[in-house]
């Protein structure tokens, strides 16, 4: 059998470092990474996705206030949500991570914290790629079963975050400052996000039994489409 094709969405500008951190995480947990980019055509098909992080998400698509200080890619948010519509009907395992998780939330009528900065006073500012931060995981949920962990450490790369969860959303892990970590559907087989970044976390077993964890549900999505 093929390895199984897994579409990572990436801005046109993404570095060739952040990317080969990207394809390395598929890759070496047997799947075929593919890059997918607003100039980029669309692929006919995908046995698994990661939504990746990036930019922010523009607030008028989730009802925020218009923040002027910051990056956005209007053209990207306006693929993945292309690809949110027709791959989740068909129940191919999606991750999303940092701000993939964000849009994943913000696909399914969910909302965001624009910037945990401002609506949280006095909270320290964490930016890193190291895992400096503690993320508590809900223990019945999918995530904590994929993990295999009640909590981890995990690096921050982000300034907004999910605030109010989309249909069918369920949040599943906050770090110790309340802010929400991670989140899963309760309606899809394998629709998970992180707001850290596990692809940076190499070394890291729970993390990367998350990757592993896409590649195996995106095997069983590659064999029930086998004649």
């Amino acid at each position: 059998m093929q390895r199984p094709l897994i579409g990572i969405t990436t801005s046109d500008y993404k570095s060739h470092l952040a990317w080969w951190f990207d394809w390395f995480a598929v890759w070496r947990h047997g799947g075929k990474p593919l890059r997918l980019s607003p100039s980029r055509p669309l692929p006919a098909y995908l046995d698994g996705l990661i939504i990746g992080g990036g930019d922010d998400i523009q607030a008028t698509l989730y009802g925020g206030e218009l923040q002027l200080d910051v990056r956005l890619d209007p053209a990207r948010d306006a693929l993945e949500l292309a690809l949110l519509e027709r791959f989740i009907p068909l129940n191919t395992p999606v991750l999303g991570i940092c701000r993939g998780a964000q849009l994943i939330n913000v696909h399914l009528g969910g909302t965001l914290d624009p910037d945990i900065y401002t609506t949280h006073e006095g909270l320290k500012r964490r930016r890193t790629v190291l895992p400096r931060k503690t993320v508590d995981i809900v223990g019945a949920s999918q995530l904590y079963q994929l993990l295999g962990v009640t909590w981890c450490r995990v690096n921050s790369l982000h300034h907004q975050a999910v605030n109010q969860a989309g249909q069918g959303i369920e949040i599943v892990a906050r770090d110790r400052d309340g802010l929400v970590q991670g989140i899963e559907s309760r309606e899809h087989d394998f629709l998970i996000g992180v707001q850290w970044h596990p692809e940076w976390l190499i070394f890291n077993r729970p993390q990367q039994r998350l990757i592993s964890a896409l590649l195996e549900a995106a095997k069983r999505c590659q064999q029930s489409a086998t004649p």
